[in-house]
């Protein structure tokens, strides 16, 4: 494993986060905050898809026990942000979410794949996200909104989500939109065509096609796409 140490000192340059279980719901997950420029912690049993995820991360572990000492080593603790994807196995869920919680991590999300066990995630700490109801919601939206084209439920109130930029912000620079400010969004990414961009500078003006991904809460977002 690598030193804990180096992953603190990568920490540093902003938002870490750790996803525990590489199913389709983690992998997608730790795919899609790679590719937006985050750290990301990946950590499962199978070293096949170990293997795959490090084409996105440097920081990819097998572990064949999710015990407290071993997310220790791995350096967990450092992270941000930990999504606990291990719905089917309802014991080890609740354990590995217990070990994120106890070792420090400020915002843990466990995904469940049951009322029942959402329940008691919600209890010990965790916010709960339910994959495939969230699904039906995705594509709930995609029917009924012309606006929105894609997002990634972290939690009930946080997503990433896809936004084509409005007539209002074309010709206008980042910094002059103030999104940050008046919505409380961060901007990830902005999209272009085939071109991604996520590195984002205050003088950056958007232009007509333009998508920008942002983090943030779903009340926000929504107001954004509302009034922007």
């Amino acid at each position: 494993m690598r030193k804990r140490k180096e992953i603190e000192m990568r920490k540093n340059r902003g938002t870490a986060y750790g996803v525990i279980g590489l199913g389709r719901f983690g992998t997608a997950l730790a795919i899609a905050l790679a590719q937006a420029g985050k750290e990301v912690i990946a950590i499962d049993r199978s070293e096949e898809k170990i293997k795959n995820i490090r084409r996105y991360t440097d920081y990819a572990f097998v572990a064949e026990n999710l015990s407290m000492e071993t997310l220790k080593e791995i350096g967990i603790q450092n992270c941000d942000v930990a999504i606990i994807c291990i719905g089917e196995k309802v014991d080890v869920s609740i354990l590995t979410t217990m070990s994120a919680i106890e070792l420090g991590v400020p915002h843990v999300i466990a995904k469940a794949t049951s009322e029942e066990q959402g329940a008691v995630l919600k209890k010990i700490g965790a916010e709960v996200v339910y994959p495939e109801r969230d699904m039906a919601l995705r594509l709930g939206k995609k029917l009924v909104s012309d606006n929105f084209l894609d997002f990634v439920s972290l939690s009930n109130s946080v997503e990433i989500r896809q936004i084509p930029v409005g007539k209002m912000l074309i010709g206008k620079s980042v910094q002059e939109s103030d999104i940050r400010r008046k919505y409380k969004l961060n901007i990830i990414a902005i999209e272009n065509e085939n071109q991604t961009n996520i590195e984002i500078l205050p003088d950056y003006h958007f232009q007509t096609g333009d998508i920008i991904v942002v983090i943030g809460k779903t009340e926000n977002m929504d107001k954004f796409e509302t009034e922007g």
